[in-house]
């Protein structure tokens, strides 16, 4: 089973990544003000991560795909890491799809 880790940046804000259970990183957020808005947005994956039309395929400038996972106001929540293949890609997705709902949060921060 995959899990959220909550973990705080060098700038003290407050971010999570999203594991799965072979325990590579998945999807990592932006930085967060306050560890609620962080919770809030391990909920907003855990929701969004179940409609395949919130993923938001992407190609870097060195030509590795990655995605973004969008929230319904069209802001993004996670982003992946970059990819060999768009076939790795898709299954990075997947991988979102199946963690995302049932995985637990894990707070690294206290």
């Amino acid at each position: 089973m995959g899990k959220f880790e909550i973990t705080t940046r060098k700038n003290g804000e407050f971010q999570f990544n999203l594991k799965a259970s072979n325990g590579q990183v998945i999807l990592t957020s932006q930085g967060y003000k306050s560890k609620d808005s962080c919770l809030n947005g391990v909920e907003s994956v855990k929701k969004n991560s179940q409609n395949k039309a919130r993923f938001d395929k992407k190609v870097a400038a060195n030509g590795k795909p990655f995605f973004n996972l969008m929230a319904t106001n069209g802001q993004v929540i996670g982003s992946s890491q970059m990819y060999a293949s768009e076939a790795t890609c898709a299954s990075g997705i997947a991988s979102v799809m199946k963690n995302a709902p049932e995985a637990k949060i894990v707070d690294l921060t206290e």
